[in-house]
């Protein structure tokens, strides 16, 4: 039987400390009942009290073979749409606090998609010439529009497949959000600069001549991450100076410039592994979010491993960041008390087209 809802501004107080308590407290007290997953950029506070952590893909996958009745997401909203679409119909995906979005999901929304899909209907028919991929840092609506439409998601691990795989099926790709993934992945296949042209939302045709959409191979959404566009060549030439030993490793939400002077490119799983399997005293220059740097420097620090941030300025997710202890312990004393908060429930004319763009995905992975 449940009681009240507990109201939120009595945990908004508390230390974070005291909140750590209550976290161990109410996560030992619903036992197996709950799963709380969070993301590689997710803040040490929160990160160190899940059960599950890892990227995307990683988390996308384990969000579907996961048996607890909760699945608490510390992340941002398109992720605990993701555990709501490939959980169980029985399963409940919560969000410790709703504000937790991602700015670059937010520069696609199905009304652009759709009107770019329509503009691109008056020179060809993009049902038999295009395969739109969404980046799965993108809302469900999108998910399930490329459900719809035959297209398919991707994420930082596998995008290179996954344009294989659309290429295989059709002529062109509409890639969205992120234009860096989508650039340096079709980089990576051989694809020319000039058949890879930016798609402008904002402008008719995405600002772009009939002739630079016939000749393109991947129409590249105009949408990028606020945290690993920070990122400048410049200080790569920096540390080089300074470490001519040293090794580069980026995240391909970078910019093609970055991705290019870099020693590596790849999802964050990629980053984590290459630079545990490298040898002992190696330096690294990193270019991806704050907390998994920092995260990994200490974590290797004992094996002689030097790794540092790429920027010279602070540069973290800040609405992941939103996911604090505060929100945590709130959301798991109310589901001790019986009381279910901040549920992400996908509509089911979105969830069962997303799904199968999804699930498209995790096949070809």
């Amino acid at each position: 039987m449940s009681t009240p809802i507990i109201d939120f501004q009595q945990f908004s107080v508390l230390q974070d400390t005291v909140c750590a308590q209550r976290i161990i407290a109410a996560k030992a007290s619903l036992g197996e009942r709950v799963t709380i997953l969070a993301h590689h950029y997710q803040r040490a506070d929160v990160y160190k009290h899940a059960n599950l952590t890892g990227d995307s893909l990683k988390l996308s996958r384990l969000a579907g073979q996961t048996k607890a009745e909760y699945l608490v997401f510390c992340g941002v909203h398109f992720m605990a749409e993701v555990a709501d679409i490939l959980s169980n119909i029985e399963q409940i995906s919560i969000l410790p606090d709703l504000s937790a979005g991602c700015s670059m999901a937010d520069m696609a929304n199905l009304s652009k998609v759709e009107r770019a899909w329509r503009e691109l209907a008056e020179v060809m028919d993009p049902d038999e010439t295009v395969t739109p991929a969404t980046y799965i840092n993108s809302t469900a609506e999108l998910k399930a529009f490329c459900g719809i439409h035959g297209g398919i998601v991707c994420t930082s691990s596998n995008a290179g497949k996954i344009l294989q795989w659309a290429f295989s099926r059709r002529e062109k790709v509409l890639f969205f959000p992120d234009q860096h993934l989508g650039r340096w992945s079709g980089h990576k296949l051989g694809i020319l600069p000039e058949e890879m042209p930016v798609w402008d939302f904002d402008e008719p045709m995405g600002g772009l001549t009939l002739q630079q959409i016939k000749k393109a191979k991947i129409l590249l959404w105009k949408g990028h991450c606020s945290v690993h566009q920070m990122f400048q060549p410049q200080h790569i030439i920096r540390f080089r100076n300074q470490y001519p030993d040293g090794l580069v490793i980026a995240h391909p939400e970078c910019s093609f410039e970055v991705c290019a002077n870099s020693d590596y490119v790849g999802s964050t799983e990629f980053i984590i592994n290459t630079i545990r399997e490298a040898k002992e005293g190696t330096r690294w220059l990193v270019g991806t979010e704050l907390n998994l740097v920092s995260r990994i420097a200490e974590e290797f620090k004992s094996h002689g491993k030097i790794v540092q941030f790429m920027a010279t300025t602070i540069c973290m997710c800040s609405t992941m960041a939103r996911i604090d202890p505060q929100h945590l312990a709130w959301t798991l004393e109310n589901l001790s008390a019986g009381n279910v908060v901040n549920q992400i429930k996908v509509p089911h004319s979105e969830m069962q087209f997303a799904k199968i763009a999804l699930e498209r995905m995790l096949e070809i992975s």
